[in-house]
This record gives structure tokens, C-alpha cells and sequence, in this order.
């Protein structure tokens, strides 16, 4: 059985072709309208970017959807949770100052921003999912509160997962910052002192005073939390993660955690995938690097698997990979998320389809 997964690409030539109003046409045509019912609370989960960063979703972009599910009578907030590590998101009062200096105002797309999880993060819920690693994942309150959901996702590489897309939106996106560290606590990074030009910029970064410099910056595993700012902020990309377990534990956890964030909205969660910007890391990072891969186009669907499967052989696609095809084998072709980040992460497609999350076979549906 194959999930729908429908597709329009970036292509303008017109008025009625400009982005937003595709947008808009992928909406109607996907059927997105039918998680709503009037009335709904509905969330519009995004990310706001850091600081420094413009390679987010463009604010108008989510405008379109905004203004979609006004029409059909919801009321939607803007919303995401607030950060693990240090930077412009770690509490709701800057996470705010951030979305709107980023371009999030009301006045630009059409909705107020909650932070879902409170001003410190305390804001949370303890969903029973009964998994292997994780019996409850802790969701953000007000993300579990709402009626419906509409789940908005940049495409991008990511140094601990390989590469985000729905799942890590739902995952660390939708968990408190305990969630999040729960979800971390097998990863920990490590300096490869050889790289290490002991510039302390890591111990500037370290949200818990984990790092030290001796002849090269050395990570305290005994105090280290595992959030990964680390390996983001180093210049000489010295510091990778070790896993304390097998590296597939963490891209389980997070299967986990996007299972319990949907867990209870069965029925009421559209997904919509904008592969554009494909950049190396995640828009957690205060800048970003050049894109990998040239804008493709955008994803709707109700299933989160299939959307990031399809997201990523599009991908595969697109960078001329000889052996790259649309298709149900995940094996095609050259990863180049794995290439930059040496982490597998399409694994995590396997566990969430195992759990029940979603389903890795689907059909790509061109709209016009």
C-alpha cells in the first residue's frame, strides 16, 4: 500500500505560477483542508531560524498557509519549542524577539506566535507511547493542546541526523527541552585534536560548562548533555559526535518522539516539505552555507515517512545521481547528507516504519 505524496515544483513562468500561489494550489489540491474543522486551535509548526541565518522558510511562504487555513474557518498560531543549546531560541522571550526580527511578525503572516513549551520549557506533556528506548515522550503543551496541526518543514543536512526534514521537525520540533536532551543523551561529541586549533569556541558555546582547554579543548562526557552545539559552532569541523551506543539509538529516539507528537492527533496533521535551500546543517546554525543541491519544489502529504523518503530521492534526483530513480529502495544512488556528516540517517525511515509512524512506500503526484 502506497502513500499519496503530491509534488509542484519551483518553476514560475506567470502570476497564477508564482510561489505563493502555488503554495496555495498544493493546499487545495493535497487536501490538507481535511485535517481542519472549523473552530480547530490548528498549529502551524515552524521553524523560526537563528540569528544570522536566512535560509529558513520565507515568511511569506507561510503566509499562504496561514491564510488557507483562516479561510476554512481554524484559527492557526505559529509555534515551535524553544532550544537545548544556547544561541537566539533557548527561552520563549528571545525565541519570540528572533521570529519576528527574522520576518515572523503578525503584520507579515497573518498569525501570533506561541512558543509551544513556555517560557523556560516547562510547558510539557507526558505522552505514553511504550517504545523501545522511550516509554513517554515530554511534548510541548500547547503543541499537545491543539486541535489540528500543520507541520511546515525546510529540507536541510543536519550534523547529528544527517539530514531534517517532518520527522526531526515532530521530534526535537515538538519536544520540551528535556524531551530534547532525552532524545541526545546517547550522543556526545568528541575533538579530534589534530583539527583542534584551540580557539575556544566551543567553550563560549557549551550550554553546561562541559568543555575545558588543556593543549586542545577537551569535552567532559561526565557533564556533556549531548545537544550538539559543539560540533555546529567549531570552525576546523574538529569536534563529531561519539556515540555511546550504537549510533542508531538517537535516530530511534527521535522516531520515538515524532511518533508521540502525533500519537493523539490522528486524522488532523498535514505535512509540507519546501525542498529549497538544501543547506549542509540545520536552521538551528546563526548562518548557513551554500546550498547543495538547486531548489526543487515542495512536498505535501498526510503520511511523515513517505514525505521525507520522497523528499530525499528527489534529492538524490536532482544531483545526477547515476543509479538515482524515484523509488521505494532508499539505497540509491550516492547520499550526499552522509557524505558531509558520515551519519546514515535514512536509517530512521526503517524504525519509523517498524513503529508505525508511517510508511517508507509512496506515490508521487505531480500537480500542474
Amino acid at each position: 500500500m502506497k502513500d499519496n505524496v503530491y509534488f509542484i515544483n519551483f518553476r514560475s513562468d506567470s502570476e497564477r505560477n508564482n510561489i505563493h500561489n502555488k503554495i496555495k494550489r498544493l493546499f487545495e489540491k493535497s487536501g490538507m483542508k481535511n485535517v481542519l474543522t472549523e473552530g480547530d486551535l490548528t498549529a502551524i509548526k515552524v521553524h523560526f531560524g537563528e540569528k544570522g541565518r536566512h535560509a529558513y522558510l520565507h515568511p511569506t511562504f507561510v503566509r499562504q498557509i496561514v491564510d488557507k487555513v483562516k479561510e476554512y474557518g481554524a484559527n492557526p498560531f505559529l509555534t515551535d519549542t524553544n532550544t537545548l543549546y544556547t544561541g537566539s531560541r533557548t527561552n520563549s522571550v528571545i525565541h519570540m524577539n528572533t521570529a519576528i526580527e527574522n520576518g515572523f511578525a503578525y503584520s507579515v503572516v497573518n498569525a501570533p506566535i506561541i512558543i509551544a513549551d513556555g517560557v523556560y520549557s516547562k510547558n510539557s506533556i507526558d505522552v505514553e507511547i511504550n517504545k523501545k528506548h522511550c516509554k513517554t515522550a515530554k511534548i510541548a503543551g500547547d503543541i499537545y493542546n491543539s486541535n489540528s496541526m500543520i507541520v511546515l518543514s525546510h529540507v536541510k543536512g543536519h550534523g547529528m541526523a544527517g539530514f531534517g526534514g517532518t520527522i526531526k521537525n515532530l521530534a526535537m520540533g515538538c519536544a520540551s527541552a528535556s524531551g530534547k536532551q532525552i532524545q541526545h543523551s546517547d550522543a556526545k561529541p568528541r575533538v579530534t585534536e589534530e583539527k583542534c586549533i584551540s580557539c575556544g569556541i566551543c567553550i563560549k558555546n557549551c550550554p553546561v560548562n562541559a568543555i575545558e582547554m588543556k593543549k586542545k579543548a577537551f569535552i567532559n562526557h561526565d557533564i556533556c548533555i549531548g545537544c550538539g552545539e559543539c560540533t555546529t559552532v567549531c570552525p576546523k569541523r574538529a569536534i563529531d559526535v561519539q556515540w555511546e551506543t550504537d549510533d542508531n539509538v538517537f535516530l530511534e529516539k527521535m522516531a520515538e518522539y515524532a511518533y508521540g507528537a502525533v500519537k493523539d492527533k490522528k486524522g488532523k496533521i498535514g505535512y509540507i516539505n519546501f525542498i529549497m535551500n538544501v543547506t549542509p546543517l540545520c536552521d538551528c546554525v546563526p548562518w548557513n552555507d551554500t546550498p547543495i543541491v538547486n531548489d526543487i519544489g515542495i512536498l505535501a502529504s498526510f503520511d511523515p515517512v513517505a514525505i521525507d523518503k520522497a523528499s530525499i530521492d528527489l534529492i538524490d534526483q536532482a544531483l545526477g545521481n547515476k543509479n538515482s530513480k524515484l523509488s521505494n529502495d532508499y539505497e540509491i544512488g550516492t547520499d550526499k547528507f552522509r557524505s558531509i556528516h558520515n551519519i546514515d540517517g535514512k536509517k530512521i525511515l526503517d524504525y519509523c516504519e517498524e513503529i508505525g509512524l508511517g510508511n517508507k512506500k509512496y506515490e508521487l503526484i505531480e500537480i500542474k
